[in-house]
């Protein structure tokens, strides 16, 4: 009997205690982000009557998507064992060139949003070449970076002063919705292909030989994830206008645009050679070049990527704030945005992590901070708490690897 016939016919029960094994020996995935969140929302549910309302819920997708955006950026440099510091002030001054093109010169949004990510691009180049080329440790490389982006978008917004906006097709991607029709055509649609792609692969590996997953494990876990994201756009297709004549309803503009860069990095990291090689550099860079990867090239790439994403990010802000100012994408940003990957489960020590998990880890951080300001929190509890989650998560990385490692 196959391995693959045994797993077929494994028991739910057996299903378990395999995961539970995976566990203990340090595979433990997005579970500590998944508890955090439900425990939070628990939490902050029952301390404000307002936060588990249509309009918070609304307004935590919005809060969240550019952090989420640079997030899923900095998975590819992360799961490298790299570090880009510079990513918060690269979304600034991709952020930063997208108006000026728009505002001043009159650019289209479309040729203008495709120059400020070229720009992006370009800049991840030069951190990319200076880490991967001269070998300069890319903690250096990009602290230089984030203050020399600092100054950059000093220089193009000029200090105190802000750059407005007012294209209402980049205004409308933080600030409008989809009609309730087009938020149940887009979860109808996201739902077939994630069933199709779901059983597409149970199907290849079945056929490859190799161990599936449990058939009826899987059914369960999508219809679960299906009724989550059904109730969810149901909750956002209700009236949360505040008067009759100021409607608004239906699913946020931003969360398409979430989903489909979700999509094309799951599909870059798990379905392409590229893909497989940040995992092999990721997981030991002197046998991924014995194996003939070009580890220098995949580590450019990686740069190239996270800051094409924050240029995407920067267009957010822009959008969020109907302004880029020399703010924008500083502060708490960054912080945010790495604590995001890695609390939601990516490792900072190279080689394990997902694009869903910079997801999780972003609306746990959104979670925090929006809980936190309606129970009327100030930012140094909200920094505390944050910084404290994060240091949690870090650790149960090193911990989980040790034990990977032992085992």
């Amino acid at each position: 009997m196959t391995t693959q016939a045994t797993l077929e016919k494994e028991s739910l029960k057996g299903a378990a205690s395999n995961y539970l094994s995976r566990i203990k020996s340090g595979d433990i995935g997005s579970l500590p982000a998944v508890l955090g969140l439900v425990a939070l929302i628990a939490v902050f549910g029952f301390m404000s009557e307002y936060f588990l309302t249509n309009r918070n819920f609304a307004n935590l997708l919005t809060q969240a998507a550019p952090v989420m955006v640079i997030a899923m950026g900095l998975v590819f440099v992360l799961l490298l064992g790299e570090i880009d510091l510079s990513a918060g002030y690269a979304s600034g001054v991709c952020g930063a060139v997208l108006v000026l093109l728009v505002t001043d010169h009159g650019w289209s949004w479309y040729t203008a949003l495709g120059m400020s990510i070229v720009v992006g691009a370009a800049l991840g180049t030069f951190i990319g070449i200076l880490v991967s080329r001269l070998g300069i440790p890319s903690f250096v490389v990009t602290l230089a970076a984030f203050l020399a982006f600092q100054g950059i978008l000093l220089l193009l917004a000029g200090e105190g002063g802000t750059i407005q906006i007012a294209d209402e097709t980049i205004l409308a991607v933080e600030n409008s919705n989809m009609t309730p029709m087009q938020g149940w055509i887009l979860w109808a649609v996201a739902s077939a292909l994630y069933v199709l792609s779901g059983l597409r692969r149970i199907n290849s590996r079945r056929k490859a030989g190799l161990v599936v997953e449990l058939t009826q494990l899987w059914a369960m876990k999508t219809v679960a994830l299906l009724i989550i994201t059904g109730v969810a756009v149901f909750q956002l297709n209700q009236e949360r206008g505040l008067s009759e004549t100021n409607s608004t309803k239906g699913v946020p503009y931003v969360t398409p645009l979430i989903l489909i860069i979700l999509i094309a990095g799951t599909f870059l990291l798990s379905k392409t050679a590229f893909g497989r090689h940040i995992y092999a550099v990721g997981g030991n860079a002197e046998a991924a070049r014995r194996a003939g990867i070009n580890v220098k090239r995949v580590r450019t790439i990686a740069f190239v990527l996270c800051s094409s994403l924050a240029a995407v990010a920067g267009m957010l802000f822009a959008s969020r704030m109907n302004s880029i100012s020399p703010s924008t994408g500083g502060s708490s940003t960054l912080l945010y945005a790495v604590g995001a990957a890695v609390i939601g489960g990516v490792s900072l020590f190279g080689g394990k992590g997902r694009m869903r998990d910079a997801i999780l880890g972003g609306l746990v951080v959104a979670v925090i901070d929006n809980g936190m300001g309606l129970l009327g929190y100030g930012a140094g509890i909200q920094f505390l708490v944050t910084g404290a989650v994060l240091l949690v998560s870090a650790g149960v990385d090193a911990i989980s690897r040790r034990g990977a490692l032992t085992n």
